[in-house]
């Protein structure tokens, strides 16, 4: 049984932003948020989530000297990805409204929060955001996107193998998942599993006939094909932006949007890939609200959901212009020991506020402490 135990604000008002989670920690970087510059090049920033202390982090900017050194830095952008591999988080693709998509990799030492730009070789992706990354072992794969020279949606594969540094683009057998951008893609096994996401009815190029695919593909990495699969009875809406995780072997889909249905969704959904089938989960406490662009992470035995945007109130559920964007903190508890566990706690910045957590078998106050 899952249940909704948390209930952070005042954290980073981010939207379509990359977290990665690191031991007890969640790494988030760079996204946007409504009425900021975005046009003015500067780093990106990097806030970090403490599960264990429940609160948020800034880390300072890197100091650089000289413009060789700057470039080692990211600057802020938006709609790209980020993945852990050892002690290393590896940020890739998204776009700048000055510079436009980017195709550079960068990389953030997490041991001393230090960036650098590794040497690479072989077929680099073009630029792109939209995109997904997932890992398996030491290989990172890219799927899809929309590809800022071809001005198109995408349905390549590339990968990046990082103990040598080389980039590859896959030569997938199989009938392949259609040319689509901010969808979600999960390795589970050694398959990668890609739901939903916006496509163009008539093919990779974008002409305002848009599709959401809500039919699982799958690559499998093994044999380098995309299977053939069953059709599903119960499905999921197609949407993007949404959010993807897998949990003791399963998929689990959150939020997302469709704009053909002009509907945001807060909707729990899980798919067995044995019996490939879908089930729709209704954990126990008060979720988030609708949204998409949100980001989500596993620490431990929780989900961490956070960021995001939403229609305004006095909007409805719909509007794709009218938006509010979220600096809420919500965490999805997993663990039996804690589904007794119920947390209100309202965070602001610079304010003493109480909480309570009630557990199992007691309970304790605490008190926060200014930032």
């Amino acid at each position: 049984m899952l249940r909704w135990t948390v209930h952070l604000e005042g954290g980073p008002r981010r939207v379509n932003h990359a977290a990665v989670a690191v031991g007890h920690k969640v790494y988030s970087f760079g996204g946007y948020c409504s009425g900021e510059d975005y046009e003015t090049l500067r780093q990106i920033d990097v806030h970090v989530f403490n599960a264990v202390s429940l609160r948020w982090m800034k880390l300072p900017p890197v100091r650089t000297s000289g413009r060789e050194h700057a470039r080692e830095v990211p600057y802020m952008r938006y709609g790209h990805t980020a993945v852990l591999v050892d002690d290393v988080i590896y940020l890739w693709g998204g776009r700048n409204d000055t510079e436009g998509a980017c195709n550079v990799l960068y990389a953030f030492d997490v041991s001393n929060h230090r960036w650098f730009t590794p040497k690479v070789s072989g077929t680099i992706p073009g630029a792109r955001d939209g995109h997904s990354a997932c890992v398996l072992g030491k290989t990172m794969y890219i799927f899809g996107g929309y590809e800022q020279l071809a001005d198109c949606f995408s349905n390549d594969i590339h990968k990046l193998d990082t103990t040598t540094m080389a980039w590859s683009l896959v030569n997938a057998r199989g009938t392949p998942a259609r040319w689509r951008d901010f969808h979600s893609a999960t390795i589970i096994g050694t398959k990668m599993f890609v739901f939903g996401g916006r496509a163009d009815r008539f093919g990779p190029f974008h002409s305002n006939n848009e599709i959401y695919c809500n039919k699982i593909k799958v690559f499998d990495t093994d044999t380098c094909c995309w299977l053939d699969t069953p059709s599903t009875q119960l499905l999921p809406e197609g949407r993007r932006s949404h959010s993807a995780f897998a949990h003791n072997g399963e998929l689990y889909i959150f939020g997302g949007y469709n704009a053909r249905l002009d509907r945001h969704f807060n909707d729990l959904w899980k798919f067995n890939p044995d019996g490939f089938s879908w089930k729709k989960v209704d954990p126990k406490g008060k979720g988030p609200c609708p949204r998409r662009r949100q980001c989500c992470c596993m620490v431990g035995d929780k989900i961490i959901l956070f960021g995001g945007t939403s229609p305004c109130p006095e909007q409805g559920m719909g509007d794709e212009f009218n938006l509010m964007d979220h600096s809420d903190l919500r965490a999805l508890d997993s663990d039996p020991c804690a589904l007794a566990l119920a947390v209100w706690h309202t965070l602001q910045v610079g304010v003493n506020i109480k909480y309570q957590m009630i557990w199992p078998c007691h309970s304790r106050k605490l008190l926060s402490e200014p930032k």
